[in-house]
């Protein structure tokens, strides 16, 4: 099987208008294509209620876990073509049917080798399953303003862009990407199968 692109869609794309644009280039991919949903107002909901009830951060990680289940569930519904997947054997068999996939984090990320508190989120998550997964590509889409060049993970982790786990669970994942809100026409080149344009996407190093 040809090697997958991971794509987290983020959270903040929930209730964004152009959620439904980034999927439907999404689902008419034809290269092995798994999404990782972010949190959304699911996690949201998460993490206004922890200091007021006062869970630990161990349930919080376990929550926010079913939040990205829920936007997950969410975004399989839109367009028949997806394909909701949980464990890696669902994952490959969805993908050798050259299915799109939207990954059910439910149980691989609850895995105990996944640090359970805050700095690790659905950015986190997306490389972890990346690096399992063997992926060619991580690419993650999040509504943020282009980011000047040089960009690391370092940097974004400081700038709030992704978690601060994200550079250390990224390691290994051969190619890093970022798409801004106007990067929607170089993932439609990519899911049809050509080679990511840094001068579209921003690689991070």
């Amino acid at each position: 099987m040809t090697a997958p692109t991971v794509i987290k869609l983020g959270g903040s794309l929930a209730l964004a208008p152009a959620l439904r644009e980034w999927l439907l280039v999404i689902a008419a991919a034809r290269v092995p294509v798994v999404v990782v949903a972010g949190g959304g107002p699911f996690a949201d909901a998460v993490r206004d209620a922890q200091p007021v009830i006062g869970f630990d951060d161990r349930a919080a990680h376990r929550m926010a876990i079913l939040a990205m289940a829920q936007f997950a569930e969410a975004l399989a519904s839109l367009d028949v073509r997806l394909v909701l997947a949980d464990r890696e054997e669902a994952l490959a068999a969805a993908l050798d049917r050259q299915r799109p996939v939207v990954w059910n984090p439910l149980p691989l990320g609850l895995d105990p080798e996944i640090p359970h508190r805050w700095d690790v989120t659905s950015d986190s998550l997306a490389a972890w399953l990346s690096r399992r997964l063997a992926a060619a590509h991580l690419i993650l889409i999040k509504q943020v303003a282009r980011q000047p060049l040089p960009v690391t993970a370092e940097a974004l982790a400081e700038r709030g862009i992704v978690d601060r786990a994200f550079p250390e669970m990224a390691r290994g994942v051969p190619a890093l990407w970022l798409a801004d809100r106007a990067a929607l026409p170089a993932l439609g080149a990519v899911m049809k199968g050509r080679a990511p344009a840094e001068t579209t996407l921003t690689r991070i190093g």
